[in-house]
């Protein structure tokens, strides 16, 4: 069996399920240089920031219900009852970087300015123009797919929530300036995309899968058998094999459950599950994305992910209460605000700092989510998926009132391969007033294996006004 970077099985009608790379079929040769499971990146978006530490004139003095309790070693005792608690299972493969600070470039609104910079680094296009901005440049994520990606495939851009709205919904990534990627929002669509390839599906294919319920596994069933009954297959190599068809299959009896009743759309998603503003449902669809986003990672589809949940300031979902089961009566931009409110004159809502901090509970649990899926894979190396990546939970601001452009929250699961320090709770090294996000993205890049217009790591991303370099606190 020849094979190269991935082995890929082609099904019948165009059906293509691509697969881990497998030790057994590579190349001795490579293994010094080429290693089998490169970084990759999945970022989740955040918007409104986080219930810190602060004093409102909504609230008053407002506990602290996000950070750790002290810098240093992640342990249970240290999150216990902030919402980083949530992912007590993952501390040993996590980061939690404080002192994150944007440039409060002029857009004119800081959720603009949030959402827009949070993965460019960039000013605006348009000073000043609030929901109508757009960013004036590339964003990270892009810039991982169109340069690291197998033919320069896109990153995978996915959003969960009501397609509308505040900046327009799907926002935060861009192929340049002032140049918006569109979305996959269906999680059904990004399924076909992920095995069908750039074509999609073919009728005959989609009528198989659609109308007698198979499984993509048994379109490519002889392909299949050949792989698995082929004697330089390793047993560890069926095992990860197996875990990735297992996966496959797991993702597929999701997608049914989710669906309607047609017969025609057994495998298409239920449109008011992706697009709708309740909280349940946004819920399941992120979670749905990232158990796609996990499988285009593990095979090798994409080098990048970038999901975002909610519109621009994500001012229509109304998110689940863990504590009572039932939706939150706000959407989370009122809870943001502290007032029933798009501005600040609303009327007061009661205790809606602890139900901001709810809602990071509620993103905490989809984090997890992810976490989980990543850590369930298995690299030809023999280990989880995770170690070889980039989980970033990040957001648009740094806290709830006043929305603050400084301590952007970055929650980093994974050590893309042993590159970045874990277990540990710490604050970027420069001074408070240094605005240093630009060199968390460069930090991010250059553990991807992006480079700088001179041949080096990456440390020239972003607006040419901002500090360039890396956070290299945060490597090992």
């Amino acid at each position: 069996m020849k094979v190269s970077r991935r082995i890929v099985l082609k099904g019948i009608g165009g059906v293509a399920l691509a697969l881990p790379l497998l030790e057994s079929f590579r190349p001795r040769k490579a293994q010094a240089a080429d290693p089998v499971t490169p970084p990759f990146v999945i970022f989740l978006r955040q918007a409104c920031g986080v219930a810190a530490a602060g004093n409102t004139g909504e609230i008053g003095a407002e506990p602290e219900r996000f950070w750790p309790k002290d810098y240093g070693a992640l342990t249970a005792d240290n999150v216990s009852g902030r919402a980083l608690d949530e992912l007590t299972d993952h501390l040993g493969s996590l980061l939690v970087v404080k002192n994150v600070n944007m440039q409060n470039f002029n857009y004119g609104d800081g959720h603009a300015r949030g959402a827009l910079q949070g993965l460019t680094a960039r000013g605006p296009t348009v000073e000043n123009a609030a929901g109508s901005s757009e960013a004036a440049g590339e964003s990270i994520d892009h810039r991982i797919g169109a340069q690291l990606n197998p033919e320069g495939r896109d990153s995978l851009f996915l959003y969960a929530g009501a397609n509308s709205g505040w900046l327009g919904g799907a926002c935060i990534s861009y192929r340049g300036a002032a140049q918006r990627r569109s979305a996959l929002h269906d999680p059904w669509s990004v399924y076909q995309q992920l095995i069908g390839g750039s074509a999609g599906l073919s009728p005959e294919a989609r009528q198989r899968l659609v109308g007698r319920q198979q499984s993509v596994n048994d379109l490519v069933r002889e392909q299949l058998s050949t792989v698995m009954t082929h004697p330089a297959l390793s047993g560890s190599d069926k095992t990860r094999l197996k875990l990735h068809l297992d996966a496959v299959r797991d993702l597929e009896l999701t997608l049914t459950c989710k669906l309607n009743e047609n017969d025609e759309l057994k495998l298409q998603g239920d449109a008011p599950g992706f697009a709708s503003n309740d909280g349940f449902q946004v819920v399941k669809t992120v979670k749905l994305h990232m158990d796609l986003a996990a499988l285009a990672v593990a095979c090798g589809y994409t080098r990048s992910v970038a999901i975002q949940v909610g519109n621009g300031n994500d001012g229509s979902i109304r998110y689940p209460d863990h504590e009572t089961g039932q939706l939150m009566s706000n959407n989370f931009h009122y809870i943001s605000h502290r007032r029933e409110s798009h501005d600040a004159n609303g009327t007061v809502i009661p205790g809606s700092d602890y139900l901001h901090h709810k809602v990071d509970r509620q993103f905490g649990k989809m984090f997890k989510h992810l976490l989980d899926r990543l850590s369930a894979f298995d690299s030809a190396e023999g280990q989880k998926m995770l170690f070889h990546g980039l989980a970033v939970w990040y957001n648009d601001n740094g806290n709830g009132p006043p929305h603050s452009a400084n301590h952007i929250p970055y929650v980093i699961g994974g050590s893309a391969g042993g590159q970045f320090k874990q277990g540990q709770y710490l604050a970027a090294a420069d001074s408070s007033n240094t605005k240093n996000h630009a060199k968390m993205l460069n930090t991010i890049g250059a553990a991807m294996g992006l480079k700088n217009s001179a041949g080096g790591p990456l440390d020239d991303f972003g607006d040419p006004s901002l500090p360039k370099g890396r956070l290299t606190e945060l490597l090992v």
